[in-house]
């Protein structure tokens, strides 16, 4: 019972205990917000990175690919077996795709994919980034007339009527203006012999303007990555809109090489049949796809004899519950890079860098913020040693009065402690609560600073992603109270080695 009333005494009575206090709260609160702000971009990171590709992708790194892709895809099905989930094959090839802005040609440089519109949605999450409904639920190449997102105003088959309309009435003009000029070279030689008409446009406008308007006839379908065809800015009112060059309805032409050797260049007209938006900056601003089968065709990697199309990759999706790793291993013991042009990786492999690189900044940031922690450890040793020495004395009584070593040990052990756990306990409240409303206080930051703390321009955001891991929370105020002990073992060694007689003659 002394024990614990000494160390009441001497936790009201020292002001820089609260000082140590303060310092443990502020680096707990500091690494539960930066943990779970870190774990929110990490997990909506993975989300986005995994969307786009399958589990596992076996590609080929050869010019003409795989060339019996339905062997292959039957052979992964028997050394994985059951694991399998669903199965892809697709064709990847650089492009250079070009369209019209306000009559000026803009090229983009493209990942061109041919996908199977079957199968490709059961391996990735690919159709929930669609902006049109009824390609959500399935995939389509086929120009929509409405169901688009709001953002795209007039888009589809609306568009592209309104778009010929204008083109159309536009060449019109010109053609009348062309005509126009060449009438009165036409009537001046007719007014010698009094034969000029009296309106000489009458019959002209008649024939040319009263021709019906039809639609024209949409190519190839293309779903197009959002920020190829886009741009995400601010408007006068301080708002984010997307501003679109080019939408559904747009035509676009594409030139890529072909599988032969030597590669050859050629080109082609799609029309936009929808957008893809992953939010991630290097999916939507290069990724444009096609159906598999017109890409094959015009890349030269259908056999004229078998009929069979080449593909450059094959793409694995596997049940939740199965390794990656493993299944990844047994493919490559299947087919070793020394016989076959295969290679085979998981989704994370083929992220690896970024993902490595997310790792070690959440790593370097835990450990320059547990030095937070460690500052205060410091202060706490040191109030400690200014304890055993103002009270040198009063431990001395102590020990005289028969309190024993480890009794004497516990005080300040005991004293570390409490200073610990009120400063983790302190800390995780004031960490939680900010990160709950951290939204919130971004806002106000920015309505203070004038700057906006989270620019949804640059990140794609609407919010702040944060997750909570009990897990995290829990091992941060164990390493606090853990400093916190520590700091008061060599203190509460020294006070417990003191001698009775020697304490009581000091001073």
């Amino acid at each position: 019972m002394f024990k614990l009333l000494l160390c009441q005494r001497y936790l009201r009575t020292r002001f820089i205990a609260l000082a140590s206090i303060v310092s443990v709260t502020l680096g707990v609160a500091t690494m539960i917000v930066v943990n779970s702000v870190m774990d929110g971009f990490q997990a909506e990171m993975y989300q986005r990175l995994h969307g786009i590709l399958s589990d596992v992708v076996l590609e080929s790194y050869a010019m003409e690919g795989i060339t019996d892709p339905q062997a292959v895809m039957a052979d992964i099905r028997k050394i994985l077996g059951d694991d399998v989930a669903g199965m892809t094959a697709t064709v990847q090839v650089p492009a250079v795709l070009s369209f019209k802005v306000n009559n000026q040609w803009q090229t983009r440089h493209i990942n061109l994919i041919g996908i199977d519109r079957e199968t490709y949605a059961h391996v990735s999450d690919f159709s929930k980034y669609l902006l049109n409904d009824a390609n959500r639920d399935r995939l389509s190449f086929e120009l929509h007339d409405g169901g688009y997102d709001a953002r795209l105003g007039n888009a589809g088959w609306s568009h592209r009527r309104a778009r010929v309309r204008y083109e159309q009435a536009l060449e019109q003009q010109m053609r009348l203006m062309q005509r126009a000029e060449s009438v009165p070279q036409a009537t001046a030689g007719a007014e010698e012999n009094n034969d000029v008409p009296a309106d000489p446009f009458a019959a002209l406008a008649d024939n040319e303007i009263a021709e019906p308007i039809d639609p024209l006839r949409p190519y190839d379908g293309m779903v197009l990555g959002i920020a190829i065809c886009s741009v995400r800015a601010r408007d006068q009112e301080g708002g984010v809109n997307d501003y679109f060059f080019a939408r559904p309805g747009d035509d676009v032409k594409v030139t890529f090489p072909t599988a032969g050797t030597p590669p050859k260049a050629v080109s082609d007209v799609f029309t936009v049949v929808d957008l893809y938006e992953s939010k991630m900056s290097e999916y939507d601003s290069t990724f444009a796809f096609v159906p598999l089968e017109r890409l094959q065709k015009m890349r030269g990697m259908i056999d004229p004899q078998t009929q069979r199309g080449a593909v450059s990759a094959i793409q694995i999706k596997l049940k939740p519950d199965a390794d990656l790793d493993a299944a990844r291993d047994r493919l490559r013991d299947q087919y070793p890079a020394q016989l076959f042009h295969f290679q085979i990786q998981t989704w994370k492999d083929m992220q690896g860098p970024l993902l490595a690189a997310v790792k070690m900044e959440t790593t370097i940031l835990n450990i320059l913020l547990f030095m937070i922690i460690a500052v205060a450890g410091f202060g706490i040793l040191a109030t400690f040693y200014m304890i055993v020495v103002e009270k040198t004395r009063d431990i001395g009584i102590l020990k005289s009065l028969g309190a024993p070593n480890r009794g004497v040990m516990a005080i300040f052990l005991g004293y570390g402690l409490s200073l610990g756990c009120v400063g983790s306990g302190v800390g995780m409240v004031l960490g939680l609560l900010f990160v709950v409303y951290i939204n919130n206080i971004a806002e106000l930051v920015g309505w203070i600073t004038g700057r906006e703390v989270f620019d949804p321009t640059i990140y794609y955001f609407q919010q702040i992603p944060t997750i909570i891991n009990p897990w995290t929370v829990m091992w941060i105020m164990l390493g606090a109270m853990g400093i916190a002990v520590l700091s008061s073992v060599m203190p509460a060694l020294r006070a417990a080695r003191l001698h009775p007689v020697e304490a009581l003659r000091y001073e």
